[in-house]
């Protein structure tokens, strides 16, 4: 089996697949919060891990349990790989000023949607610790992005619990001047995320730009959005998947 890993600053999330297989086809997957990482032990430990992918953006604090986990069942460290951005990969041409700079969650979103929206202009954006917006030409160029605080780090950034998010759900998306301070954070939070991925959006000026919504804050940002997008859950682990082997597109 392989196994693709996206350790983000929140959680981990995981997929396993057969060495030959259709990209995106998964034998199993799951998630974990960084305080659980222990348990990824036992969800692997009934497969034979012949290889790893992993895409880490939390750093050495991550990383090292990371790999203890993985020899002590027996995945040879010649065998984990640590993706990393490149100036090309899958279809996907780099333009960072310094390519390898670009965080390899970002480039591993990229490489996903580029996948899934071959010959598309899009927007990928991703609702996470951060909020990542991406721009990716029909040719499959990264012209850039921009990244701010994501909802619940901003929420945080206020002093209010990141407890607020389930209160987004019930927010009443018409009315912006809120009379009480908790519905304020809430507006302001949502008209932050929102205005920012509609600015991105309009610098597009092309009518059938798509825009990409994935990472786990989406589902609360995505009713509040007034474009159309489309939302993809587990990007960088589809893109992961499809870098695997040399895939072009």
């Amino acid at each position: 089996m392989q196994l693709l890993i996206d350790a983000g600053n929140t959680r981990i999330k995981w997929a396993l697949a057969a060495i030959d297989h259709d990209v995106g086809e998964w034998h199993a997957m799951g998630s974990v919060i960084h305080a659980d990482l222990e348990k990824l032990k036992l969800a692997w430990s009934t497969h034979k891990i012949e290889r790893a992918l992993i895409s880490n953006v939390a750093g050495d604090v991550v990383a090292s349990p990371l790999r203890k986990i993985l020899v002590e069942l027996n995945v040879p460290e010649s065998s984990l790989t640590w993706f990393r951005a490149q100036k090309q990969c899958a279809g996907v041409r780099n333009a960072y000023a310094q390519p390898t700079q670009l965080g390899s969650d970002r480039f591993a979103s990229l490489i996903g949607a580029r996948h899934r929206y071959v010959g598309q202009r899009l927007l990928v954006v991703t609702c996470g610790t951060a909020t990542t917006i991406d721009a990716l030409e029909a040719d499959g160029t990264f012209i850039g992005g921009m990244i701010l605080p994501g909802l619940a780090t901003m929420a945080t950034s206020l002093a209010v619990n990141t407890a607020l998010l389930p209160s987004v759900d019930k927010a009443d998306r018409a009315r912006v001047f809120a009379d009480n301070t908790h519905d304020a954070i809430i507006s302001g939070c949502l008209s932050a995320q929102v205005g920012a991925i509609m600015y991105a959006y309009q610098q597009r000026t092309d009518p059938h730009a798509r825009c990409v919504l994935s990472g786990g804050a989406a589902q609360y940002l995505g009713p509040y959005l007034p474009i159309p997008f489309d939302a993809v859950d587990n990007l960088v682990l589809l893109g992961l998947d499809a870098s695997v082997g040399g895939v072009s597109y």
